[in-house]
Parts: structure tokens; sequence; C-alpha cells
């Protein structure tokens, strides 16, 4: 089912974004850096749409967003979407035509949706959300520039690209966070869910890339774990000892761990843990335990986006932008500027742009890599971490 674009806008976002707006100077989002163009083996362009701008702007004439508005993920298509269309009226200069289609959450609906898409004349397309709705249509190359919003379990073919907040990038962006450090031995704690176990596959390849290594790994399971105080004393008093403490738990598991961390002598040691995090979290009486964790964290939350009204602002009037949805409406956003500049990032190979996630820059095999902003908790609120 194909949606109006306008109508969704009007309806659910923009008295919150224009009131949001009359009390907050939003500018143009930061260009890529300009380098040298090179030519991209992956991505084939409409070469007929108009030059890019100057700082590498150069949308396509007509855009297809793929996203499942109805079933299972709906709520969270409802922030990407909200926050795609945030970017997207946000813009000054021309824009393409927007096109919405429903894929209600599955593959079939996934396939359906991008074939329709085709047929309308979209010169390039963004979506589907869902894991098993990008493996319906990212096996095979595309006859016009698709940016899923999910990684994929295989290879990207020719003209498919990849953006996704997965946990493999959290817990790559984790280990490059230990190794600046140089915090080679690493204790993790784990909740064990599909979410920590990617995030912890990933940050042991890259660690062990670094030259660093994971010296245990404790798990924290239930919203009520046991004490683990003992392991975690056993852990630090290994040989090498431990310089940083890894924890891929939820905040209530959080809560309850961080104290058994300073009996065990460990609370001085680099304490970072995945976004997982902040779930649970909100009131700051509470949070103080967690005082000192650095996670990696979105942009716009914690330090501003110029192309967006402050977050507290925002998320006041919109519901698709508050708590949690914070991060998939700022998702969405960036899924829209990486529209805008797809070609630009695709053909200057050091290219790189401020998003609201984050820093984005593009690989030769159509990956979106994010560079995360830092966050730490204080006082028992989430804070843009400064300095070391």
């Amino acid at each position: 089912m194909r949606i109006s674009a306008k109508r969704i806008f009007t309806a659910a976002l923009l008295p919150a974004l224009l009131a949001a707006c009359a009390t907050t100077q939003v500018t143009a989002p930061s260009g890529p850096v300009e380098v040298v163009p090179a030519p991209s083996a992956h991505w084939r362009f409409d070469d007929t749409r108009p030059p890019g701008e100057s700082d590498g702007y150069r949308p396509p004439r007509k855009l297809a967003v793929l996203l499942p508005m109805t079933g299972s993920l709906a709520t969270a298509a409802g922030s990407v979407r909200d926050g795609l269309l945030a970017g997207y009226y946000g813009e000054r200069r021309q824009r393409p035509e927007l096109a919405f289609y429903d894929t209600a959450g599955t593959a079939a609906g996934a396939a359906a949706a991008h074939a329709r898409a085709i047929l309308e004349g979209a010169d390039q397309i963004v979506g589907p959300l869902g894991r098993e709705e990008v493996a319906a249509i990212a096996q095979s190359p595309s006859s016009v520039p698709l940016l899923t919003l999910n990684s994929s379990d295989s290879a990207l073919p020719d003209n498919v690209g990849s953006f996704s907040l997965s946990p493999e990038d959290e817990g790559s962006a984790i280990a490059a966070y230990l190794s600046a450090r140089n915090a080679r031995r690493v204790l993790v704690l784990s909740s064990g869910d599909d979410n920590a176990n990617r995030s912890f596959n990933a940050l042991r390849a890259n660690l062990q890339a670094a030259g660093g290594e994971i010296v245990d790994t404790i798990a924290v399971v239930g919203e009520q774990p046991g004490d683990v105080t003992a392991a975690l004393r056993a852990s630090a008093s290994k040989e090498g000892g431990v310089d940083a403490v890894v924890l891929a738990i939820r905040g209530q598991q959080a809560r309850l761990v961080a104290p058994q961390l300073a009996a065990a002598g460990l609370s001085q040691r680099l304490r970072i843990a995945t976004s997982q995090i902040t779930s649970g979290t909100g009131k700051a009486e509470e949070d103080r335990v967690l005082d000192g964790i650095v996670f990696p964290a979105e942009a716009w939350t914690t330090q501003g986006a110029s192309a967006l009204p402050p977050a507290a602002t925002l998320a006041r009037d919109l519901p698709t932008a508050r708590g949690p949805a914070a991060r998939l409406f700022a998702f969405g956003h960036d899924a829209w500027l990486l529209s805008g500049w797809l070609h630009h990032l695709a053909t200057h190979a050091d290219a790189s742009m401020a998003g609201a996630t984050g820093n984005l820059r593009l690989q030769s095999d159509g990956t979106v890599v994010r560079t995360p902003a830092w966050a730490i908790w204080s006082n028992g609120s989430v804070v843009a971490q400064t300095g070391n």
C-alpha cells in the first residue's frame, strides 16, 4: 500500500516540529568532507539527474521509502518515518518526490513494496526495516540504488547499501574505544540475549584484531540477577588483571551489578556499556549508581544536531521522538541525509558527514559505517562525554 507522505507528515509531525523550530535556529547539516572524486564500482546512479550542489547534495528525482507501517514493527517504523520526514521537510533546496510503501513487516510485503516502487518510477529506495524484509530484497543487484535500514547476513550485491543501528556496529565501536585507550584486557558482563551476543561477537573479533583479549565473560541473567561479586573478584585477581569492564546488559541489571563492581574493586576501571544500558532507566535517583559508565549514543540526543531542534524540545510534543524512540527518530533523519548525499559519499572515497546518530561514511561494499557519539552517566542522567 502506498501512503501519502504529505498527509502523514502534516498529521503526525509538522505542528510539533514547527513549534519546536519557532524557538530554535535550525541550519543545514554539516556537509561531507570534500575530497577528490573516485569511481564507485558498487553503485549505478541515474546521471541524468541535476548535478550536485557544492556540498555534495544530489537527491534522486523520486525517493521510495519502504517501511512496515502495519504489523509488529509499526511502532518502530513510525519513529523512523517521522525522523526521515523531519529531514526531508527541513531541506530548503530541491527535494525529490517522496512516496511511502507499507511492507507490513513481512518478507512478501517487502518484495511487493519494492516491486511496486520500481514500477511507479522510483530512482532510489530507502528501506525496508526488518531483517527478514531486508533478506527478501537484498539478495541480488538492484536496478536503482537501494539503501536498506538493517544489516544483511551476506555480502551486499551491486547497487545495494546497508545502514543500521546494529549490535555488531556497537561492538565494533566499543572495541575501537577500548583500543584507543590501551585497554587490552577486558571483562565482559553479558545478559546472553541476541543483542548482547551480537555485540559481544563483534567486540571480541575487533578487540583480538587490535591485540586485545576478553579475559572472562560473566552471565548476568534476568531482571533480578544474582550476586556475581565472587566471579568479579576472581576475574580481577587473574594475572594481568582487568583494564576495562564491558556491560552488555540492560539498565535494571546494571543498577544491581554496579555496586558489585565496586565491591570487587573494579569501579575505578574503565566501564563501558552497550546502548542497552538505557533500557529501563530514566529516574535519576535510581540511576546515580550508574555514574561513570560510558556508552555509545546518538549525537542528537547527547550533544545536539545542527539540522534538528534539541531532542528534549521535540520530545515534549512528538511521541515518536520521545524516550527510546528518539534513537529511531535520529536514525530516520540520517536515512534522509544518506539519500540526499548517497551519490557524493559513494564517489568520494574519504567523504563523511555529521548525522543525528553520529558521523557517517560509506564503505566500498555499500555498508554505512557510523562512528557514534559517546555519553556518560553523571548524577543519574545521561550527558555527552567530554575529553577522555
